[in-house]
């Protein structure tokens, strides 16, 4: 972080967002890794399907 600090102090034109320096700097806006995607996505399917247990849950609840 320093380094990047540093870095942005001697940039002779200064950028409009120095926290999109900072994130260009440190990889933060690098093209995401086909596995986060992949990822992301499972995660977003794994809420769906827990949404649906819980309200089967609550179902099932009234039932009972």
């Amino acid at each position: 972080l320093f380094a990047v600090l540093v870095a942005l102090y001697e940039e002779p034109e200064k950028p409009d967002s120095a926290l999109d320096f900072l994130k260009h700097h440190l990889g933060a806006s690098a093209p995401e890794n086909p596995e986060i995607a992949a990822l992301r996505l499972e995660v977003a399917e794994m809420k769906e399907k827990y949404e649906a247990v819980l309200e089967e849950n609550k179902k099932l609840k009234t039932k009972v």
